[in-house]
């Protein structure tokens, strides 16, 4: 036994080690215990609903089979011990009939998700008759199917939508394009 103890001393600390450690678990639930400190729950995990405390749930219960008298007594008995003021209180479904604010209106209007607009419209609203034929020669080229006689009737029946439906860097590089000319163009 003694070669033993010479040949393996760092057994012999890691015994006593585990016996200091467990003397002072021992020491700690033992002060815990006696102090009264009731035992510590596992929290639950989230998208699971809690379990209700059995407290609670007795008084609901207690609540829920009371009627209609006993329930205003009961409302009367609270508001005196917790100093409520004895104000009228709405239903929530009776707010849009008794002419409530439409504060509620606006709070859902925040919380509605923005429409991001996706397509636009490039409308042609006035341009300058000095560039009229550089105008008209830029219709041309960038309106698919047109020809000079087209794009000049279509330049001079300003104010007139140029595109519809068209995603934002084409109703950007359209908008510049004709501004170079001298037109004066509005994206809707």
């Amino acid at each position: 036994m003694i070669a033993l103890r010479k040949a393996f001393p760092i057994a012999r600390i890691g015994l006593r080690n585990r016996h200091i450690s467990t003397n002072v678990a021992r020491h700690a639930e033992a002060a815990t215990v006696s102090s009264g400190a009731e035992k510590l729950t596992i929290p639950v995990p989230e998208g699971t609903e809690k379990p209700a405390d059995p407290k609670l749930v007795s008084i609901v219960d207690n609540i829920a089979k009371l009627n209609l008298l006993e329930v205003s007594e009961l409302s009367a008995l609270l508001k005196r011990k917790l100093n409520l003021p004895d104000a009228a209180m709405m239903p929530a479904g009776f707010g849009a009939f008794a002419g409530a604010a439409p504060a509620p209106a606006a709070d859902e209007e925040e919380a509605a998700p923005k429409v991001v607009k996706t397509t636009f419209k490039v409308k042609l609203v006035k341009f300058d008759e000095k560039q009229k034929v550089a105008l008209i020669k830029e219709v041309k080229n960038l309106l698919e199917g047109m020809n000079l006689v087209q794009a000049k009737k279509f330049v001079e029946s300003a104010p007139t939508v140029v595109k519809e439906d068209v995603s934002k860097d084409e109703a950007e590089k359209l908008k510049e394009a004709f501004t170079k000319v001298g037109a004066v163009i509005e994206v809707e």
